[in-house]
């Protein structure tokens, strides 16, 4: 006998990568050499003050008991020191910060705290799919609204207000952009603060990508004004630090918002391993030549990244940041779908296909910079022979 599980399970499926990365598992195995351009994983190691840090602090005896729900003070006022020096914003850190397993945690967390069943989120036509699976989980209807291609992948304003019904309560905002790489500026967070103070929706922007590539001083939702009063803003430093296994990401926002998310999270999961806390505390206190650095490496990736566009046929917006390259397939190739699959079984390499992050990216894939640049010039020298 065999207990059918809820219908939650139906709603959505295997995670893309969980299954495909098992496919690129399966070739390694048989001896295949796979050059892994699919996922956003730094291969880079973290600041060597965070892993002393790390390597004293497991030392204490005191370390590995329970730590508390909203995290150590010292996490919390080194997250409040890196938002002051990096985005120019200023964050009380007992009441407006609360420390998260990673900050994929924080979208199931804000979800169940703040949706009903019926209630409606405004979703990007393209982006993180676990925008779109998360609300479905907790029984919300997703309304999917127009980025405009030849606008930057900026949001459609006018079209997104047709979607707005009283049921409307939150909207999921991600920029720089992933998958386009599409970056933040002033006049779009301006916008989108004006949209939710006059539709009366919750703003949640997702921001792990403004210290990779960024071409302009890197901005966060909360330096505009008035956005405490309908925003809050997810962080992380799996990309910006290196340290994407470690889990380690907070939101931001003000007291009420706060508050109200703890409730869940309090009854979901514990606080963070001690260690790991004193360790993302000299994370933050990184230099800005140690950022400058990291970017550095990306930026000899992205010149070979951007051959293997071009061999691909593929065209792209250059002013794209963040971790990854979105590329325009020519008309010659039939499908994304088709195009990855071929290259994965022979040319043993692995991309990501744009219809993962949503229909409109059917004629668009995604390369990721988290590999040594020698390997993806390999992976453009393949495609060429």
């Amino acid at each position: 006998m065999i207990i059918e599980p809820a219908q939650r399970t139906r709603q959505t499926s295997e995670y893309y990568f969980s299954v495909k990365l098992a496919e690129v598992r399966k070739l390694l195995a048989e001896g295949h050499d796979v050059i892994n351009l699919g996922i956003g994983n730094p291969d880079m190691m973290p600041s060597k003050s965070t892993l002393t840090t790390l390597g004293e602090a497991v030392q204490k005896p005191q370390a590995h008991g329970y730590q508390p729900y909203v995290g150590t003070p010292a996490f919390r006022q080194a997250i409040a020191g890196f938002y002051a020096h990096t985005y120019g914003v200023k964050l009380d850190p007992t009441t407006e910060i609360l420390p998260l397993i990673g900050s994929k945690e924080g979208i199931t967390h804000i979800s169940l705290t703040f949706l009903d069943p019926g209630d409606e989120v405004l979703v990007p036509e393209l982006g993180y799919p676990a925008y779109r699976a998360v609300s479905q989980m907790v029984g919300a209807v997703v309304k999917e609204y127009t980025l405009r291609e030849n606008h930057g992948w900026q949001p459609d304003w006018a079209a997104m207000s047709a979607l707005v019904t009283p049921r409307t309560k939150i909207m999921w905002l991600n920029y720089p952009h992933m998958p386009t790489g599409a970056p933040a500026t002033p006049q779009l967070f301006e916008q989108a603060v004006a949209f939710a103070q006059e539709h009366k929706i919750l703003l949640c922007h997702d921001n792990p990508y403004s210290l990779i590539l960024n071409k302009k001083p890197p901005i966060s939702l909360l330096s505009i004004e008035g956005a405490k009063e309908v925003a809050i803003e997810l962080n992380s430093m799996s990309k910006s630090h290196n340290m994407a296994g470690w889990r380690l990401g907070w939101l931001a926002a003000a007291k009420p918002y706060v508050d109200s998310v703890l409730k869940i999270k309090s009854n979901v999961d514990s606080g963070m391993f001690q260690g790991v806390q004193e360790a993302a505390v000299a994370a933050l206190q990184n230099s800005d030549d140690w950022h400058q650095q990291r970017n550095a490496v990306y930026e000899g990736r992205l010149e070979a990244a951007e051959a293997l566009l071009t061999a691909l046929g593929c065209t792209w917006d250059t002013a794209q940041e963040g971790m990854f390259l979105w590329g325009k397939l020519p008309e010659t190739t039939e499908s994304a779908e088709k195009l990855v699959n071929s290259l994965l079984i022979e040319k043993h390499i692995f991309i990501a296909p744009g219809f993962i992050f949503g229909p409109k990216g059917n004629r668009y894939i995604r390369l990721s910079l988290c590999t040594p640049k020698e390997r993806i010039w390999e992976a453009a020298e393949r495609v060429r022979q």
